[in-house]
């Protein structure tokens, strides 16, 4: 029995002057409660309770050490209410960090729906594909695509989201279009690089439930997001990129997509925050929230 759990008893046991009756609206053994006021008293080196056959009542220690308890207990309760009361409308300053496709076309399109829940937060967002250290720039929350590479976060799945591989017309005018994953040795591709890292990042196929990569030459790499689907619409090699964030090109015929029958595994979008161990009210909401919102979207993949 923890030390609050012990505080409890003892004020039941004083309030109705028996150990059963305190028992048993605690739900307890009555020898269970009998051994924690024991180990009450032995603990605070002072005797709390007068025994007798007919009753139990608070010595003067006891007594004094009853008003203590209750103080105590009735600020516990007090602190309690009032989480409840900001879990369940939270408020303050919500600094949030999202991948800049993810924000225009997920998030913020949506973004009203989450203030008409939580009118009393207020929303701080910067938009980006830059690598953000969370502590050091004070951040509650990310949203980033890939596998998480920081350890010292909580990464929560929201989604699995489809890619495809596609290019311009006029590249596969001059390159045409590969029929089979073998096939990309004979192309080239938009290279993308994320800041702070010197990796590219090379195509992923399927194939009889095996992901395969291929790492393709570029003569040109880029590190945003925005400019690596331009690159592709100017006809310089090959993409990969999330279908939402391209579909529209692929609906006018700006863009082809290839190796249907190879897809991609898909990226894994994630929520990332700082390991705490009480998360804050305001980053539970959202990251609960975008969940939703990443499940609704993406159903098929989550």
């Amino acid at each position: 029995m923890d030390r609050l759990d012990a505080y409890q008893l003892f004020t039941r046991i004083v309030e109705l002057g028996s150990f059963t009756q305190a028992a048993e609206s605690l739900g307890i053994p009555r020898a269970t409660a009998t051994q924690a006021i024991k180990d009450l008293e032995a603990q605070l080196g002072a005797r709390l309770l007068e025994r007798t056959t007919r009753q139990v009542k608070p010595t003067s220690d006891g007594e004094t050490f009853y008003q203590r308890c209750r103080l105590i207990l009735s600020d516990v309760e007090d602190a309690e209410a009032a989480l409840k009361q900001s879990l369940n409308n939270p408020s303050g300053r919500l600094r949030l960090d999202l991948h800049g496709s993810h924000a225009a076309n997920v998030v913020l399109p949506r973004i009203d729906d989450f203030h008409a829940r939580y009118p009393n937060i207020e929303l701080q967002i910067s938009c980006g594909d830059r690598l953000v250290d969370l502590v050091a720039e004070g951040i509650d929350c990310v949203i980033r695509a890939g596998h998480p590479r920081d350890s010292s976060l909580v990464a929560k799945r929201l989604a699995v989201i489809p890619e495809a591989i596609c290019a311009s017309p006029a590249y596969f005018e001059r390159h045409g279009q590969p029929q089979h994953p073998d096939d990309l040795a004979n192309h080239q591709a938009v290279g993308f690089f994320s800041r702070g890292y010197d990796s590219k990042y090379p195509l992923e196929c399927t194939e009889n439930g095996e992901t395969h990569e291929y790492q393709l030459p570029s003569w040109i790499t880029l590190n945003d997001a925005a400019a690596y689907v331009a690159s592709a619409l100017s006809g310089c090699g090959l993409i990969q990129v999330p279908r939402f964030h391209i579909q529209k090109y692929l609906d006018t015929g700006e863009l082809i997509e290839v190796l249907c029958d190879y897809p991609s595994p898909g990226i894994p979008i994630s929520a990332m925050y700082p390991s705490q161990r009480f998360l804050s009210p305001r980053v539970r909401v959202f990251v609960d929230w975008v969940g939703g919102l990443y499940t609704e979207r993406f159903p098929a993949a989550v």
